[in-house]
């Protein structure tokens, strides 16, 4: 009993309260940018994201109190559990805009790729931590990108290049924080130069079009800028303070398209201006700050790993999400962590911060 009240008293109660805070911001973000919609699914936004959130901090609780590595001797079944979510899709599938076949619908509609972005740090994690003192031969690296290769092909397939990406973000995050050596990387640029015409020509015609429309943005009809346009006008008519909340005009007159999830940032940049958009980097930079803390106090590799690869994608799809609303990136649509709309989204990022709490609970004391 005393020894569970222990683990209790390392909570990371600062890390639990900015997301949070984030989480209810994003919420009243996305009934702003939903306000007097007509279609259903739009008008659903705000209670499913608020359904979504109370679920995933019950996961955060439940997985905190989990010790992490149970999850990791679990390896061989929750690898097992993500393909067949991901072979499923491809049976069953639900298909999105743009022909995507993303989701399953089991009563709720949920997103595999979503989940599998958890287990594979778990299941990845465990990998690397068995071979802890092998990374400097080849062989062990090459086994990490097979252990990936499974679940990355699936998702490719449905398709979802942009997690696609975030699984390979993951991959080399968490291979490098392992020790991966400088040698191997000029190996895998080789790779990743030679393979990339084999991914462009397997990519969908939408997907090459978001490059390109980001390459070469004077080369393309104006349909296909539309967002992107209307995105910069959103961004730099906010000013410094902005318009005040469901005051933007871009967002309320409907001419910012997906601004509740894809481009929810232009939505905050002109509602609230610089100082909105400054203020929602600062508290995803403090969640980040919190967790790689937690990596640093681990009292061993595998919780190390867990809590670089939740650190890894809250950055990737925070700096990918913002980047794109700026026209800085080409436009992949991931969400803005606990912030964009997205059921199992914000499950899986919840899920991550219930994993490293599962790390900082047991960690070394300072």
């Amino acid at each position: 009993m005393t020894r569970t009240g222990s683990l209790w008293r390392q909570f990371d109660w600062v890390l639990f309260v900015t997301t949070l805070i984030l989480i209810v911001f994003g919420i009243l973000m996305i009934r702003s940018a939903t306000l007097g919609a007509i279609d259903t699914d739009l008008i659903s936004r705000v209670p499913d994201q608020i359904r979504y959130a109370i679920i995933g901090i019950v996961v955060v609780f439940a997985l905190a109190a989990i010790d992490y590595r149970l999850l990791g001797s679990l390896h061989i079944w929750l690898y097992a559990i993500m393909v067949g979510l991901l072979v499923l899709v491809q049976f069953l599938g639900v298909e999105g805009d743009a022909g995507s076949q993303r989701w399953i619908n089991v009563g709720i509609r949920i997103q595999p790729s979503e989940i599998g972005k958890i287990l594979i740090i778990v299941t990845l994690g465990y990998h690397l931590a068995q071979n802890y003192d092998q990374l400097h031969k080849l062989s062990t690296v090459i086994r990490s990108l097979v252990h990936m290769s499974l679940p990355t092909a699936l998702i490719f397939l449905q398709p979802n290049l942009g997690t696609t990406i975030v699984f390979m973000v993951i991959w080399f995050a968490m291979i490098w924080a392992a020790g991966l050596r400088l040698k191997h990387i000029g190996i895998f640029a080789l790779v990743f130069v030679l393979g990339a015409p084999v991914v462009w020509a397997n990519m969908e015609d939408y997907q090459r079009s978001r490059i390109t429309t980001f390459l070469f943005p004077d080369q393309q009809d104006r349909d296909t800028t539309y967002n992107i346009e209307q995105s910069r006008i959103a961004v730099g008519s906010g000013g410094w303070i902005g318009k005040g909340y469901a005051n933007g005009s871009q967002s309320q007159l409907r001419f910012l398209r997906v601004r509740h999830t894809d481009f929810i940032f232009s939505v905050i940049a002109e509602e609230f201006g610089m100082a909105g958009g400054a203020a929602v980097m600062v508290g995803i930079g403090i969640v980040i700050a919190r967790i790689l803390r937690g990596a640093r106090m681990a009292i061993d590799p595998l919780g190390s790993l867990i809590c670089y690869g939740v650190a890894a994608i809250i950055f990737f799809q925070t700096t990918v999400s913002i980047g794109m609303n700026l026209n800085m990136l080409p436009v992949t649509g991931l969400t803005l962590p606990f912030i964009s709309s997205g059921g199992t989204s914000l499950l899986s990022m919840l899920a991550g911060i219930g994993l490293a709490q599962s790390v900082i609970m047991r960690a070394r004391k300072h």
